[in-house]
């Protein structure tokens, strides 16, 4: 998979604090947090990081180095670092790689935004053929993303200290930094819940503090499916599309939620299969006062799209009816 993107530009990479060349046992008694940014450079690498452990100058370490590690900005498998709850749902797809002998391998990134940046992320066994491809999605700390879009998501949720709750509706430094905290946790929560009620959205494979594993929807060469709004008219199977994305919105509606900030723009269509991305923000339409308006701009908002292919306009508010009936908004 390597040699596939080896002339490509180089990309971060982070190896985490801690990590032993002497192999992953003292990976597993580490909690640090990741420590070493490997920044983009044009420069290839060269030499072996290592020295070999029969070094003359070794011999008189008492626990002498070896090169039984991932190579130069891999990492051992994070699988383990994960509880139970920070795992994708069950039964889980075969593809799941969970092996502790594993190692990922950053290729390069897919996509950049203002609250998180997506890299294409490949976990792999050595020496077997056991190895998938996944979207890592890291957000950013507080310092370095945007808020503009959390003040009318937040209304109706609540923290389990009333404190938290506060600060974060007072936009203090303290609830900017818990709000930030939230994303991730957020995300990864409805990515399991939408999974398991049969939504389209990526599979959720496990969340390690604000880093999300999850499907990468795309080809086996690292290709990632284009978003809707780039499909050209010859691509588009508009009434299937428009089939699959009702279902969908249906199920999201009758669970009681909205996507939130639905658009062309986060939805992806891989071979005729079509992926709603990007559901940090996910309204609760019965504890947000503001449900209903999410729900109706998310259809009308991705409905634009339709229309412009030849959707007649009727269907687009015929979906907005029917999703405010599956949600109990309407009487």
């Amino acid at each position: 998979m390597r040699e596939r993107f080896a002339d490509s530009e180089s990309f971060s990479r982070i190896r985490p604090k801690g990590t032993s060349r002497r192999g992953r046992k003292a990976d597993r008694f580490d909690d640090a947090e990741p420590e070493y940014l490997y920044f983009p450079t044009h420069e290839s690498d060269s030499g072996s990081e290592f020295e070999s452990e029969f070094d003359s100058d070794s011999w008189d370490d008492e626990t002498p180095s070896v090169s039984d590690g991932p190579a130069v900005g891999d990492r051992w498998s994070t699988w383990d670092q994960s509880t139970p709850t920070e795992k994708g749902p069950e039964p889980r797809p075969d593809w799941v790689v969970t092996e502790l002998a594993a190692v990922d391998t950053e290729l390069g990134i897919v996509k950049t935004g203002k609250e998180a940046d997506v890299f294409l992320l490949e976990r792999a066994v050595p020496g077997t053929d056991r190895r998938t491809l996944m979207a890592a999605k890291r957000y950013r700390d507080a310092q370095h993303r945007m808020f503009h879009r959390d003040s009318g998501y937040l209304e109706g949720r609540q923290h389990k200290e009333s404190r938290v709750t506060r600060a974060m509706a007072k936009r203090t430094a303290f609830g900017k930094e818990a709000i930030a905290g939230q994303w991730a946790a957020a995300e990864f929560t409805a990515l399991c819940r939408l999974w398991s009620a049969g939504v389209a959205v990526p599979y959720p494979v496990q969340i390690t503090g604000t880093e999300i594993l999850m499907e990468f929807v795309g080809d086996e060469s690292g290709a990632a499916a284009p978003r809707l709004a780039q499909l050209r008219a010859e691509e588009a199977d508009v009434e299937d599309l428009w089939a699959q994305l009702g279902r969908s919105l249906s199920l999201l509606a009758y669970d009681g939620y909205a996507h939130g900030d639905l658009s062309a723009y986060n939805i992806l269509v891989h071979r005729g299969r079509l992926v709603i991305i990007d559901v940090p923000q996910i309204v609760d339409v019965v504890a947000n006062p503001r449900g209903l308006s999410f729900l109706e701009r998310d259809v009308r908002n991705v409905g634009a799209w339709f229309v412009s292919r030849g959707l007649p306009a009727d269907r687009v508010e015929a979906l907005v009816e029917s999703l405010a009936e599956d949600a109990r908004l309407r009487r």
